[in-house]
């Protein structure tokens, strides 16, 4: 199998649903992360630090809507430790914060799919191209 190179990002990079659904997906898993750790269930009264693990979804939104695939990828590694850390609180926590974590589960997962959607509907239209 080789590798074939992605098309360069056009004017339209959100063209497919896909691309759509992932920025909205990151989005919402920064808004749920900060808004959890600020205001529905804090580990301290006040709010907490932990809200920063919003940070690095945030910092991914620019380079999503510039269809950069180096996001996409490091993305993909990053999603599966919001995966994680939703799987552990969601086991070891009661009441609110497991339904905040299944959230993020739910959140998380569907990042990651959507990341592999892209990608593979990019190589096909490289691969439609050449």
């Amino acid at each position: 199998m080789s590798a074939t190179p992605l098309p360069p990002p056009g004017n339209d990079v959100l063209a497919t649903p896909a691309d759509r659904w992932l920025v909205g997906t990151v989005l919402t898993l920064a808004g749920l992360v900060v808004i959890w750790e600020m205001w529905l269930a804090p580990i301290r009264p006040g709010g907490s630090w932990l809200a920063l693990k919003a940070l690095p979804l945030c910092l991914a939104v620019p380079g999503l809507l510039g269809g950069r695939t180096y996001t996409r990828q490091w993305l993909s590694l990053l999603l599966p430790l919001y995966l994680a850390e939703g799987v552990v609180r969601a086991w070891s926590e009661p009441g609110r914060v497991r339904a905040l974590a299944s959230g993020e589960i739910v959140l998380a997962a569907l990042g990651f799919v959507l990341v592999l959607l892209v990608v593979r509907e990019r190589r096909r239209a490289a691969a439609g191209a050449a």
